[in-house]
């Protein structure tokens, strides 16, 4: 089992969501404390992945267009990959 974080959160929930989470961490085989961290993460992890606006700091501006105009370059590892069949075709 992971080890506790140096800071606490607190969060209040009420006593239908507590019932819930506890039997959501008893059904993952884990405390409430290490299971809500988990999810916690999990969460957070797929917000900021799912992220559809991209901040560009103005500094960096003329080095990422310099990027996008920039020619793709060859892979041939990619190249060799898009000629593979898919295993569930085979």
């Amino acid at each position: 089992m992971p080890r506790a974080a140096p800071a606490v959160l607190s969060v209040r929930v009420s006593n239908d969501e507590r019932a819930l989470l506890e039997a959501a961490a008893e059904q993952a085989r884990t405390d409430l404390s290490d299971f809500i961290r988990r999810r916690a993460i999990e969460a957070a992890e797929t917000d900021l992945l799912e992220r559809r606006v991209v901040t560009i700091p103005a500094k960096d501006w003329a080095k990422f267009e310099a990027w996008a105009s920039a020619p793709s370059k060859a892979v041939p590892a990619l190249r060799k990959l898009a000629k593979t069949q898919p295993l569930w075709r085979k």
